[in-house]
């Protein structure tokens, strides 16, 4: 489960990499008051999804690729003085986007397709949550982690989330929704509206604030294929870290290089989609992982408790997949819905009543269990009912690949070096317990 949720993890970086360069071609055309296609080769012979080759997304790859290289720590520091602009730069599209509000975009046919469209564009917008996690692998780099990480997760969450918030209402009260552009959505607003001159600001902030997104994914990526490297479930010189630069070289180039070859070919609606379906999978795992943690602990946890938790579990995640296939396969009818909602409820309601937690945290911890990860179980998995077949079917491919690695390579490889440890640890070459190898971290 670690693994899959690993893969996909990577998988998520490296299509919302390829995702974001390709939208920094969108407002780098706009700023050149050029349409996004003029910057795109078109390969007739290919796919019409795979068919507008974007050669800039790929040169801002490169680019970005080679800071992060040089180092971890002047990445961090330009990211900041990027943040710094970024933030005042917004403050400026609220402020020059509300002075240009009609409150009639938000009243004439505003939700046209109703609670279904709302909730399939839900599903499709939510790889923008994607990238918090990446604070957490920043563990090292931290003087006090059990502090600092969970304020800055939790900080950071808040505030993005405000700002969408925020900035989707500024959007839709300067343009009705069916005029708002796929590509440069603010840039053609403020254009729109008669601030020809604001566009050319908007444009700028915008691609600086995707040059720092890509900055940050560069850090982040690398810094998960480390830890997965040093356990050889990846080739061990992934974990490598660079002797002049102190940065892992070999899993930045990897990572970005992936991420550059799906931005050449591919098209943001794919890439979008592909990736909430990975990014909700991802969150569902965490929910359910979260509720392991807590109700169980191997050899602690008796079996008849194990077998509670394991019950509530399958309900939960069982009703949650017939809700969510209830809703995107039926448009009518709410009987599906009768059952497995209170379904979802009983399995909460026992698992929170007669199965006794097994662990509790010492300084932050999630509150309200098990009713907020249950609830992000069934939310998580009722988006996914909302995203169409053929996302499901490239998830698919990539889940089937991941799984065949994974028990024709990586498995051994883990095991492998897990008995070489303990040997060397037995031999009292080691202290036991056991440290991690010279080549993994992430350097400075």
């Amino acid at each position: 489960m670690a693994f899959v949720a690993a893969g996909n993890i990577l998988l998520e970086y490296c299509i919302s990499g390829a995702a974001v360069a390709r939208a920094w071609t969108s407002y780098f055309a706009t700023l050149l008051n050029h349409h996004p296609n003029d910057f795109r080769i078109h390969a007739a012979s290919l796919s019409a999804d795979y068919s507008r080759l974007d050669p800039i997304a790929v040169v801002v790859i490169a680019l970005v690729c080679a800071f992060a290289v040089l180092s971890t720590k002047g990445s961090s520091r330009f990211n900041y003085l990027l943040s710094i602009v970024h933030l005042a730069v917004i403050v400026f599209i609220i402020a020059a986007g509300l002075s240009r509000a009609k409150l009639s975009n938000l009243t004439a046919d505003f939700a046209p397709f109703g609670a279904r469209g709302i909730i399939a564009a839900s599903a499709v917008l939510f790889f923008a949550y994607i990238g918090f996690d990446a604070v957490s692998t920043m563990a090292e780099e931290t003087k006090n982690p059990a502090r600092d990480i969970p304020v800055g997760l939790v900080g950071a969450m808040t505030v993005t989330t405000v700002l969408y918030c925020v900035l989707a209402v500024t959007l839709c009260l300067m343009q009705p929704y069916y005029e708002i552009d796929a590509d440069a959505p603010f840039s053609v607003a403020f254009n729109a509206t008669g601030m020809d001159w604001a566009k050319y600001i908007v444009a700028f902030g915008a691609l600086k604030g995707m040059t720092t997104v890509l900055l940050v994914s560069a850090v982040g990526q690398s810094c998960y294929l480390i830890h997965i490297a040093c356990t050889h479930m990846l080739p061990p010189c992934l974990a490598q870290v660079h002797p002049r630069f102190g940065t892992p070289v070999n899993a930045t180039v990897v990572m970005l290089a992936a991420t550059a070859v799906i931005a050449l070919f591919t098209d943001l609606g794919i890439l979008s989609n592909l990736l909430s379906i990975s990014t909700l999978f991802i969150f569902m795992l965490v929910a359910v992982a979260l509720l392991v943690r807590r109700y169980y602990v191997s050899g602690e946890t008796t079996r008849t408790d194990r077998n509670k938790l394991a019950g509530c579990l399958a309900v939960i995640i069982v009703a949650s997949i017939v809700t969510a296939a209830s809703w995107g396969l039926s448009a009518d009818g709410w009987a599906a819905y009768v059952a497995t909602v209170p379904a979802w409820f009983a399995a909460t309601l026992f698992l929170q009543l007669r199965v006794p937690m097994a662990r509790t945290p010492e300084k932050w911890g999630v509150p309200l269990v098990p009713w907020l990860p249950s609830a992000s179980i069934f939310i998580n998995i009722f988006l996914l009912g909302s995203v169409d077949g053929k996302s499901f079917m490239r998830f698919g491919i990539w889940t089937v690949a991941l799984l065949a690695y994974y028990f024709f390579f990586g498995l051994h490889a883990s095991y492998d070096t897990a008995k070489a440890l303990a040997a060397e640890a037995a031999a009292g070459k080691v202290e036991e317990g056991g440290s991690k190898p010279a080549d993994c971290g992430a350097g400075q």
